[in-house]
């Protein structure tokens, strides 16, 4: 600019003297004018913003440090806002008939305080004539019966806020009124402070103190830097009310009610306050501000990097070799055979066996000392994770994601959901945005078919923060929520809305409770350090909980109870001090594709009748159990990856009947699957978990309605007996399966592999545990072990490579037909004294033991087998003593001939026969198993684990 000559920061300080008319017209004298007008944001603006009595800082009351992006902008923002009253008398003077008669005339100003024209308010009103302004200098003034409002006016307290104070009850009649810069208090004879029923009313930098202001459809109204002290807004039927950057403070009940639908007949108002919304800065997400959020949550949470991507496991063993923290037995050095431990059962001294491909049992042998090959193939673990295989866990491990599970920003979200993007750009009823509730009983209170939308708020040391009841719809946008003495969140009788991007924590009670028929949307929202739950669904609520990261709560991430039935998608639940996800009491639920790590106890806890569908979750990093299947626990567990738990992949209690298919179970620190029926207390569980839960809204007891919603529902098929199915079961600490129950079980086309003891322990089974068409191989210690007084029936199985024998069994009812017991380092089978067992039609073959072995006086059928050949050294088969109970018939024994000769598993091929019975989670989820993006998990992972019984059971 060469103006004069003059430098540009000298021009600065010469306009930083002018006043805003003369601003105005500085800026229309050229372009160059323009951008040195803009250019004084920081010094001009600023003086003229925070000069103005009407208004306070653009950012108060949440952020009275921070500078807004543009003063002038803030600036022009409220001297729009503070015009809007007197947009009726532009629509007054454009009509026509009113054109012909109207005299132009300039508004009045009528002076009231001592000394002045008027003594009183009363006194002025009487005088004014249409949009008049009245300025009440210094003083209080009480005004003795309630202040009627004919003429629109504008009323205005004179000096600093405080200075004027009003005690009166005033009922507006006319179109459109303002007061700006007043305290009010209620007269003598009545609580409320202003009412009206139809007219449009604004308030501008005022104080409300101990009454009540009421606003009723088709009445509006706008609020701003306003401050209400103990003081209760009720709007009823309002089409469209503006609460924005106000303070509520120390309410004895409600700070704002919004009651009744809005009102479809609409005032004057109404269009002007809709623009002035949509002209304003938007509070709606964008990538830039998710990104933040994000940053936000890292500093809190040092070990938590949602976005951050990087190397699938840093420094891991192969994903085939056995559970570094597997027990090991003891073993001299160079000893190359297998000893005989306990029961008689082979403990293996060699090195790790293949996983699969084509295996010589007894790969560690030189070629010279085999008599044959036998060839076959091993079933080992399948990929997960989008077709990656997971390592063992290590400290500072990552694990790529599939998008599937990958945190999404909330822009990102509602541009796929239109539903939820129309609810987050609607208005409708109140908007209450940037403002502040502290300190009182409660903050927003919508019912009745209201309708209220909430944006970058902050609620704090209240009772409770937002409750919606009677078929009321929210909308909570960027909201701060905590300390609150209770819920934070309360939806009731079938309240719903959108709750999207808040940060919800600290509060002593749920952060979002849901019952009786609510069915809100829940949406990336960070719930974390509640003093209980983080969300709550109970009393038949309902509900779509995505895309939120639930962390360091006190009780589960997210509580299912009551008939409850919501939908559980994309979240990362974490570092909880008790369980992921705990459905009990009859809870329902589709929990789908969450992230589900780190947990105190179980990552799913089921229980008491709950029934969800559990699929494609990834439960990883417990300090406990991955999923917990607690007394009479129900439901489908389904396509979910179990990895690097401390203690069980899967734990069944008593009188469960979950169907476990197409499950990962791998590298936890105890069994992969345990299937227990002790009945020690395992009623009683501490707060959280199982515990009676006091769910009342101000504490008290309640009854709730327990009957269920009849629907026909094919994801949760009824069973009468627990099945687990289709499994991959492999590398964990301790036996694949372990089953100690008295009830019946089914274990069908299982992958139980390189488990680092036995592939399947039967301790207990006091009804039939059918075992059939399983993979059992590679195992530390025998494929399969049944101890006295179990019924078992193995059937179908491929018992392949593993380190003990194939089969130990002492049990009394032993069915052992059609199974392929190959390439075991102990004997192929072995019947232990006081055992029972029928063995037929199997193939069977020992590398350095027996085929079969019987011990003792063991009772036993054998018949129409074919037993293999091991070492020259050893028989086909072995009977201790001359025991008459063991009869032996149509069995085949081969022999090799030639050294070169070579046997397959032929007609029918090698066992198991699974192509048909592995399948993956339903095809309508498995198409979502897409690759393109990835993300990190980082966790910390400690050594050593507990003794062989659940870490969850051992704490009871």
């Amino acid at each position: 600019m060469e103006a004069g000559g003059l430098p540009l920061e000298l021009w600065r300080m010469i306009l930083a003297y002018l006043h805003l008319p003369d601003l105005g017209r500085c800026s229309l004298v050229c372009r160059a004018w323009y951008e040195l007008i803009l250019s004084l944001d920081s010094t001009r603006w600023r003086q003229l913003c925070l000069g103005c009595t009407e208004c306070r800082h653009p950012n108060w009351p949440n952020q009275p440090d921070v500078e807004p992006e543009s003063w002038r902008e803030a600036f022009k923002q409220h001297y729009l806002a503070s015009k809007t009253w007197t947009k009726n008398a532009l629509d007054l003077e454009s009509s026509v008939c009113f054109s012909l008669f109207r005299r132009r005339r300039e508004r009045r100003t009528l002076s009231v305080g001592p000394g002045h024209e008027f003594d009183s308010l009363g006194s002025a009103l009487a005088m004014a004539s249409l949009y008049d302004r009245i300025v009440l200098f210094p003083g209080v003034y009480e005004e003795q019966g309630e202040i009627i409002l004919k003429v629109p006016v504008e009323i205005v307290g004179h000096g600093k806020l405080g200075e004027v104070a009003l005690l009166a009850s005033i009922d507006q009649h006319c179109s459109t009124t303002r007061l700006c810069n007043l305290i009010f208090m209620p007269a003598w004879f009545s609580p409320i402070m202003y009412k009206t029923t139809s007219g449009h009313v604004q308030f501008d930098n005022c104080n409300f103190e101990n009454g009540h202001i009421q606003v009723h459809g088709p009445g509006t109204c706008q609020v701003k830097f306003c401050t209400f002290k103990n003081t209760h807004v009720f709007l009823h039927n309002v089409p469209l009310c503006v609460l924005e950057n106000c303070e509520f403070v120390g309410s004895e009940n409600n700070s704002v009610t919004v009651e009744g639908h809005p009102s479809a007949d609409k005032n004057w108002a109404y269009k002007y306050l809709l623009g002035l919304i949509k002209s304003s800065p938007s509070l709606l997400p964008t990538e830039d501000s998710d990104f933040l959020m994000s940053l936000d949550l890292e500093s809190r949470d040092q070990a938590w990097s949602p976005r951050t991507c990087d190397i699938v496991i840093e420094g891991s063993q192969s994903p085939t070799s056995p559970a570094s923290s597997s027990p090991k037995p003891d073993s001299k050095a160079g000893s190359q055979e297998a000893e005989v431990g306990s029961d008689g059962e082979r403990v293996a001294q060699t090195p790790d066996s293949s996983d699969g491909g084509l295996s010589p049992s007894g790969e560690d042998e030189d070629e010279d000392q085999l008599t044959y090959r036998l060839s076959y193939q091993v079933q080992g673990p399948r990929p997960v994770l989008g077709g990656s295989f997971l390592g063992p866990p290590l400290p500072g491990a990552s694990i790529q994601l599939p998008s599937c599970l990958v945190l999404h920003s909330l822009q990102q979200e509602l541009q796929k959901d239109k539903e939820a993007m129309a609810l987050a750009s609607s208005v409708q009823g109140c908007l209450i945005r940037k403002c502040l509730f502290r300190d009182g009983k409660g903050g927003v209170f919508v019912c009745s078919y209201g309708r209220a939308k909430m944006e970058g708020n902050i609620f704090r040391n209240l009772t409770y923060a937002v409750r919606c009841i009677h078929n009321s719809k929210i909308v909570m946008l960027r909201n701060d929520i905590y300390r609150c003495r209770a819920s934070g969140i309360f939806l009731r009788l079938e309240g719903g809305g959108l709750i999207a991007g808040n940060n919800i924590y600290h509060n002593a009670e749920a952060g979002v409770d849901i019952r009786k028929k609510s069915n809100p949307l829940i949406l990336c929202n960070q719930i974390h350090h509640g003093l209980r739950s983080g969300i709550v669904v109970l009393g038949n609520g309902k509900g779509v909980i995505r895309n939120n990261q639930i962390f360091s709560n006190k009780e589960a991430g997210i509580y299912i109870l009551y008939h409850g039935n919501p939908i559980v998608s994309g979240n990362h639940i974490f570092k909880g001090r008790a369980a992921g996800i705990a459905v009990n009491e009859n809870g329902k639920g589709l929990i789908t594709e969450n992230v589900i790590r780190e947990n105190q106890w179980g990552g799913v806890d089921i229980r008491r009748g709950g029934i969800p569908v559990l699929r494609s979750n990834l439960i990883c990093f417990g300090y406990s159990d991955g999923v917990v299947v607690g007394d009479e626990g129900k439901g489908l567990i389904e396509g979910n990856t179990i990895y690097a738990n401390k203690g069980c992949g899967v734990w069944m209690m008593s009188s469960s009947l979950p169907h476990v298919t197409s499950n990962h179970v791998s590298y936890n620190g105890l069994y992969g699957v345990a299937v227990f029926s002790q009945k020690d207390g395992s009623s009683e569980f501490p707060g959280g978990h199982g515990a009676q839960e006091n769910f009342s809204e101000d504490g008290d007891a309640i009854l709730w309605e327990t009957e269920l919603e009849k629907e026909d529902d094919p994801l949760r098929r009824p069973l009468t007996i627990a099945l687990v199915e289709s499994n991959s079961i492999n590398h964990n600490g301790a036996s694949g399966l372990y089953v100690q129950s008295s009830e019946a079980l089914q274990v069908i086309t299982n992958v139980i592999h390189a488990n680092g003891d036995r592939g399947i322990t039967v301790a207990q089974s006091g009804q039939l545990t059918r075992v059939a068409n399983n993979s059992i191989s590679c195992n530390r210690q025998s494929g399969v072990k049944v101890e006295a007084q179990c019924k078992v029936e193995l059937r179908g199985n491929g018992i392949y490579d593993n380190r003990g024998h194939g089969i130990i069994t002492k049990g009394d009812s032993t069915v052992v037909v059609e199974n392929d017991i190959i390439g075991n380092r102990g004997s192929g089978l072995q019947l232990l004294p006081r055992s029972d067992t029928k063995v037929l039609k199997n193939r069977i073959h020992s590398f350095r033991a027996y085929g079969i072995a019987v011990r003792g006086r063991a009772k036993a059928l054998v018949q129409e087998n074919i037993i293999f050949q091991g070492k020259s050294n050893k028989t086909i088969f072995q009977q201790i003593s001359n025991n008459r109970e063991c009869i032996m018939q149509n069995n085949k024994f081969l022999v090799l001939k030639k050294k070169s000769d070579t046997w397959r598993l032929v007609n029918p091929p090698a066992r198991p026969h699974l192509e048909n019975s592995l399948r993956g989670p339903s095809a309508a989820h498995s198409g979502q198993k897409v690759t393109a993006m990835a993300t990190r998990i980082t966790a910390r992972v400690e050594g050593g684990y507990h003794s062989n019984r659940s870490i969850f059971c051992t704490i009871l």
